[in-house]
């Protein structure tokens, strides 16, 4: 699903919730704002309920979609899915081919949400990040 059906999507199952306040861009710091992080929190009813953060990668080809959170209690309510279509428009407008980010191959809940979405596993990828532990993550891609 495109970045803007995606929205749209989401947008139509959110009517019976609590009105979206604010997506509001967090503070970043210097190093990040020259990287083109950007970080986003999604307001509900006043209270921070999901954040996300993204920037380019692959020489701008890229978008990678760094972190992703959304508060147990607030799950399951396409709060993510907002997110995810914020970061599909950002890559879209900077002229990216793909959505990208990394999940723990143990996490299914974060897989199947993925999928729903629209990413697909493009690769495993397990490497040793020191202190005796080892990153076992499904890479995920999504084209924009």
């Amino acid at each position: 699903m495109h970045g803007l059906a995606l929205r749209d999507d989401v947008a139509r199952r959110l009517r019976d919730v609590d009105v979206v306040d604010v997506f509001e861009q967090i503070d970043q710091r210097g190093d990040e704002l020259a990287r083109g992080v950007r970080w986003d929190k999604l307001h509900i009813a006043g209270r921070v309920v999901s954040y996300s953060s993204y920037f380019p990668v692959g020489e701008g080809r890229e978008m990678k979609l760094d972190k992703l959170y959304v508060h147990p209690s607030q799950q399951r309510r396409g709060y993510g899915g907002l997110l995810i279509a914020r970061a599909l428009g950002a890559a879209h407008q900077a002229g990216c081919k793909a959505l990208v980010l990394a999940v723990n191959k143990a996490n299914a809940q974060a897989i199947a949400a993925y999928t729903k979405y629209g990413f697909h596993i493009r690769e495993l990828v397990v490497q040793d990040i020191g202190g005796g532990y080892v990153m076992d993550d499904y890479f995920m891609v999504k084209n924009v």
